[in-house]
C-alpha cells in the first residue's frame, strides 16, 4: 500500500513540475516575443524607468543593478541571439510538456536527453555569468529529471501490468 501511495506522490509532482515547465516554456515564447517585436531602444527606456528609483533608494540593490546592467547593455545581436534561444527553448519544452501530459512513452526518454543538454548549457553559461538564477534553474531541472524518471519507471510498470493482464 506505501509503494501504491509513493507513486501516487511521484505523479503528482511529476504533474506539478511538468506544468511548471509548460509555464516556464510559455513565459520564455512571451519573452523571445517581446525580444523581436519591442525596438531595443524601448527595452532600454523601460529597464531605465523600471529600476530607477529603486536604485536611487538603494544604489547597491542587486537585483534592480542586474537587471538594469542587461536591459542597458543589450545589443541588437544578443536581441536577436536571445529571441532565438528563448523561442527555441520555449517550443521544444512547450511540446516535450504536451507530449508528457499525454503520456507518451517516447517522450521521458526524450526530455530526460533534452534537459540533460539543458543542463549542460546552463552550467556552461554559469562560468561566464555567475548567474544564480542559472543554478535555481539547473536544481529545478535536475529534480524535473527525476521526477520524469521515476514517472517512467511508473508509466512503464504499469503499461506492462496491462499487457500481463490481457493476455491472461
Amino acid at each position: 500500500m506505501t509503494h501504491i501511495l509513493s507513486d501516487k506522490r511521484i505523479t503528482a509532482l511529476f504533474r506539478l513540475g511538468i506544468f511548471l515547465k509548460g509555464v516556464h516554456a510559455v513565459i520564455e515564447i512571451i519573452g523571445a516575443a517581446l525580444l523581436f517585436l519591442v525596438p531595443l531602444d524601448v527595452i532600454t527606456r523601460f529597464t531605465v524607468w523600471i529600476t530607477q528609483d529603486e536604485l536611487l533608494v538603494e544604489p547597491n540593490d542587486f537585483i534592480a543593478n542586474y537587471i538594469f546592467s542587461l536591459g542597458t547593455h543589450l545589443s541588437v545581436g544578443a536581441t536577436v541571439f536571445g529571441g532565438l534561444y528563448l523561442l527555441s527553448h520555449g517550443i521544444v519544452k512547450a511540446g516535450l510538456v504536451i507530449a508528457l501530459l499525454k503520456n507518451k512513452l517516447w517522450a521521458y526518454p526524450l526530455s530526460l536527453v533534452v534537459l540533460g543538454l539543458f543542463i549542460a548549457y546552463q552550467l556552461f553559461r554559469f562560468t561566464h555569468t555567475h548567474s544564480p538564477a542559472l543554478i535555481v534553474l539547473t536544481i529545478f531541472d535536475f529534480a524535473v529529471i527525476w521526477l520524469i524518471w521515476r514517472e517512467y519507471q511508473i508509466v512503464k510498470k504499469n503499461r506492462e501490468g496491462v499487457l500481463e493482464n490481457s493476455r491472461a
